[in-house]
């Protein structure tokens, strides 16, 4: 049986409580002779910053970067708001994706069948939907030099943040997405603004480039980001990988993520260059925040996070049947009508955290 090290890093918030379901599922496994997995807890976030005075500690980054995965909650909450900036919880997952290299970001946006009617949007527009968002995680705007806050003098202030690219942070961005459409619907389609920012024209250069050169088998299109958030909410099936910089991609991720009908729904995964013998640093992460309005009350969905390890397997682990079982076992679930609170729709009642968790590990057991 193969073993795989991971840590986990469940971080504040409802991280703690969806990270527990993430176990229950890796024990399932070994259990099930499917895989074992040798795990390492520790402290990133608001809960890093209690104990140690920054957002992660250096024996946690050494974890990290020795693991075959991190498996990532959430950071984050009111309770920080007045710490200090580069050591605010966020300050340890930014760390994390730069060290680890972590470049390529992927979140799909698929809507369970059962949950078509939980979007905001009507049933045909979003019934079967499956939508791979490609944004570039380590560069931009939030990476770009200078960032600061300038005194101006007579009251004035001016706050710097700057948007910077070079050609191979776009090429390899590009790549994952071309390689990941060839295994999908063979569309990608690119996202910038080139109209008013020349990171955005750069952008367009590179992709362009690149598919010519490397790629001509996949249909490309381009389509500025405004528009890309308008076409979103109105005919988002027409899509099947976006690929785009780390602002837009923030942005147009979170967009999807309310077309499947809720946060707690979407995972993602976080990828660093492959090395010679195939193997990347990588992250998995639920799309949803720390919630610190519902931590410790149970409500929250731990789907995503489930969903989050499921990438892992398939990605880091190259373990694709045991990633299906996972979305099998999530879909199933969610066809018998158990609902967590924030897709509750017309069901007459919720179920917990913990049950939803058993929920969906009962039913790995009658799919194996």
């Amino acid at each position: 049986m193969a073993t795989f090290k991971l840590l986990l890093l469940a971080g504040d918030g409802i991280g703690p409580e969806v990270m527990t379901e993430v176990v229950k599922v890796a024990d399932w496994m070994a259990g099930a002779g499917i895989a074992l997995f040798e795990t390492e807890n520790g402290l990133v976030g608001g809960a890093a910053y209690d104990a140690h005075g920054k957002a992660i500690s250096e024996s946690d980054m050494k974890l990290a970067m020795e693991c075959d995965a991190v498996i990532f909650g959430a950071v984050g909450g009111p309770k920080w708001d007045a710490v200090p900036y580069d050591v605010r919880p966020e300050a340890g997952l930014l760390r994390l994706r730069k060290d680890l290299g972590l470049f390529a970001n992927l979140r799909p946006a698929i809507c369970y069948p059962a949950l078509a009617d939980a979007s905001s949007l009507k049933r045909e527009i979003v019934e079967g939907l499956d939508i791979m968002i490609v944004r570039e995680l380590t560069g931009g705007v939030y990476f770009g030099e200078p960032k600061e806050i300038i005194d101006l003098g007579n009251g004035q202030k001016r706050g710097i943040d700057t948007q910077v690219y070079d050609t191979y942070e776009i090429e390899r961005i590009g790549r994952v997405a071309f390689e990941l459409a060839r295994k999908r619907n063979n569309k990608v389609t690119s996202s910038e603004k080139r109209n008013v920012m020349k990171s955005g024209v750069l952008w367009h250069e590179v992709t362009n480039a690149l598919h010519k050169r490397e790629y001509p088998d996949v249909q490309l299109d381009h389509m500025l980001a405004d528009a890309l958030g308008m076409q979103l909410v109105r005919w988002p099936k027409q899509f099947d990988v976006i690929v785009t910089d780390n602002l837009f991609g923030d942005m147009l991720s979170d967009v999807a993520s309310m077309l499947t009908g809720s946060l707690g729904m979407l995972p993602s995964a976080s990828l660093g260059e492959a090395d010679k013998n195939g193997k990347r640093k990588a992250m998995y992460e639920p799309v949803h925040g720390s919630a610190p309005d519902i931590a410790g009350k149970g409500l929250a969905n731990p789907i995503a996070m489930i969903a989050s390890f499921g990438m892992a397997l398939r990605y880091s682990f190259n373990m694709g049947e045991a990633a299906d079982m996972i979305d099998k076992a999530c879909a199933n679930v969610l066809a018998t009508g158990l609902r967590t609170a924030d897709i509750k729709g017309d069901a007459a009642a919720t179920v917990s955290t913990v049950q939803m968790g058993d929920a969906i590990v009962a039913e790995l057991q009658k799919i194996k």
